[in-house]
């Protein structure tokens, strides 16, 4: 989880409070979902101590700053709700006297960039220091170590408007980089420099790479890797900063600036806008303005409310609730995802910094939050149960005794993945599977709806250990359904791969063939046309006359997807349908 270091007397000045102890700022610290990880030392000047905090909730990146988890802190506890004139909406563009403009040559590289003018107040150690921790958080945490976000900031004394980001040869271009003397290329910087190395990653096979300039020629960053020395240099002093944001996902690139806007806003800095002016279509069209508000309202009833904290509350109290987690809500009349009966609720408005509103649940969550849990009384439960284990979880577990008594590893994965794993990697068309509608990073975007792909990225980091492999996963996958009323449908599969130098369709047979002996089970199987096998080296399982998984020897060009230079045979069964 994030942790930020923050300057005591700027996080208490921006709080609007200071604790009496320690207990009471932990206390206070939940309403964010945070924690004290180490308090300040005492014997230091108070404008020299740190804070320590610990936020447990990777959905809110806006708490991952001084200015962000202090605003939160100073809203529950009753302060005055922030307004930002500055940001503009769809149909609603401010105006701006300066531009950046987005060439063609960007748009297969890292073709989204958003940016503000900070103005008016002199940056000072403090301020300073938490800019940058905040840069990196983001970047690090939410940016995925920059390959989806990244964030530069410069002198605006400097710079020539309007600016230009394009793509540029990695070989033909040079310039200073940041703590470093002489100048290097793009690709050496990849080489050489200390950032170069570090997030070379994400650049290194692209045949173009993304490069800030001004009018006059002058190079500010190479993103995601450095800012130039001359332009990219922030001091102490510096009044007016330009801060841009680059990525591969726009509403994410869009969030983190107006993250950092709202930040130096609430720091008495003066925000202004800029035109980002794109050759190419993008989700919020050609020519946007920044910072930018691009969230949608979310409706929760008053019935979702009284369900899930077991208390009824007013349209009232639950707006009460929201605003003190800075949301705006007004009492409606609507209808939930899914749903298409009209009930009361409220709808509520995310704050320009926060889009983490998913689902009603959500905003459940934050009125519970924002009235404090010592605002519900503990009851007894009043029903008498007797827990015991789903029929699946125990079919699964004899399923399990029968694949390590086979000689398999049993693993364990996540069920959220890049489309690349899930889809692309496994030869798939992609339309049965289902993606998150507001996902974090691209790594977690989609539901998987196989454990095959999960088992192949296993294999793929296992290249050095000794030959066979032999390991199975069961696990739960999700895929679309239109007969189902939320059109999805998820079932418990178990899938297995095997990596030897004699794997092959005859070996995977017999272990199957063994697994139904045991699980007392019937099957047939016929020929198979599914993209991730070899043709004619596949084949279907058909359980009372039902396909229920597949099995074969994996097709090379999946293999040299992943990097596996073994060949691996594979099975994938619907125990939901096996169990039946």
């Amino acid at each position: 989880m994030p942790k930020i270091e923050v300057n005591e007397e700027l996080f208490y000045t921006l709080a609007g409070k200071r604790w009496n102890s320690v207990e009471a700022f932990e206390e206070a610290l939940t309403c964010a979902k945070a924690e004290l990880d180490e308090d300040s030392d005492k014997s230091l000047p108070i404008e020299d101590r740190t804070l320590k905090i610990e936020l447990n909730d990777t959905n809110r990146p806006d708490l991952w700053s001084t200015a962000g988890c202090a605003r939160q802190l100073r809203l529950h506890n009753g302060g005055k709700m922030p307004e930002y004139h500055f940001f503009s909406s769809p149909g609603d563009m401010k105006d701006s006297r300066k531009k950046v403009i987005v060439e063609e040559s960007v748009k297969a590289v890292r073709p989204y960039l958003a940016g503000f003018i900070a103005r008016g107040k002199s940056i000072t150690d403090a301020s300073l220091k938490d800019m940058i921790q905040t840069q990196e958080k983001l970047a690090w945490n939410f940016g995925r170590k920059r390959r989806s976000v990244s964030m530069g900031i410069y002198r605006m004394s400097e710079i020539k408007w309007p600016i230009i980001y394009k793509g540029a040869d990695p070989d033909s271009v040079s310039f200073v980089p940041l703590q470093w003397e002489g100048e290097l290329t793009l690709r050496e910087i990849l080489k050489q420099h200390p950032k170069g190395k570090e997030y070379a990653f994400i650049q290194e096979h692209e045949k173009l790479h993304p490069l800030l300039i001004d009018s006059k020629g002058e190079i500010l960053s190479y993103p995601p890797i450095i800012n130039s020395a001359k332009l990219g240099a922030v001091q102490v002093g510096d009044t007016d900063v330009f801060i841009e944001i680059t990525g591969t996902d726009l509403p994410s690139v869009t969030l983190t600036a107006s993250i950092m806007a709202c930040d130096l806003a609430d720091q008495g800095y003066t925000i202004e806008p800029v035109e980002v002016e794109y050759t190419y279509d993008t989700l919020f069209g050609k020519r946007t303005t920044f910072p930018f508000y691009f969230q949608n309202p979310v409706f929760c009833s008053l019935d979702r409310v009284e369900k899930i904290l077991g208390m009824p509350l007013s349209a009232k109290e639950c707006i009460a609730a929201m605003e003190r987690m800075g949301c705006r809500a007004e009492k409606q009349l609507g209808v939930e995802r899914s749903e298409t009966e009209e009930k009361p609720g409220i709808l509520v408005y995310p704050p320009e910094y926060r889009n983490d509103f998913l689902h009603a649940a959500d905003i459940v969550e934050d009125v519970m939050i924002g009235r404090t849990l010592a605002s519900f009384e503990p009851l007894t439960p009043q029903d008498f149960t007797i827990g015991r284990l789903t029929p699946i979880t125990l079919f699964s577990r004899r399923v399990k005794e029968v694949m390590v008594g086979l000689g398999y590893q049993e693993m364990i994965f996540n069920y959220l993945g890049s489309r690349k794993n899930l889809v692309e990697n496994m030869r798939g068309d992609g339309g049965r599977i289902l993606r998150i509608s507001n996902p974090m990073t691209e790594n977690f975007e989609y539901v998987r709806d196989s454990v095959l792909a999960s088992l192949m990225m296993s294999e793929s980091a296992s290249g050095h250990s000794a030959y066979p492999h032999k390991i199975f996963e069961i696990g739960k996958v999700a895929y679309k359904d239109e007969n189902e009323n939320y059109g999805t449908q998820t079932h418990q599969y178990l899938g297995f791969v095997q990596a030897a130098a004699d794997a092959n369709f005859n070996t995977a047979a017999s272990q199957i063939q063994t697994l139904f002996y045991y699980l007392n089970r019937e099957y047939t199987a016929e020929a198979s046309d599914d993209p991730r096998f070899i043709p004619g080296r596949a084949a279907m399982i058909l359980y009372q006359g039902e396909k229920i998984g597949v099995f074969g020897e994996i097709h090379p060009e999946v293999l040299e997807n992943w990097g596996i230079t073994m060949p691996c045979t594979a099975l994938e069964i619907d125990l939901d349908l096996l169990i039946e």
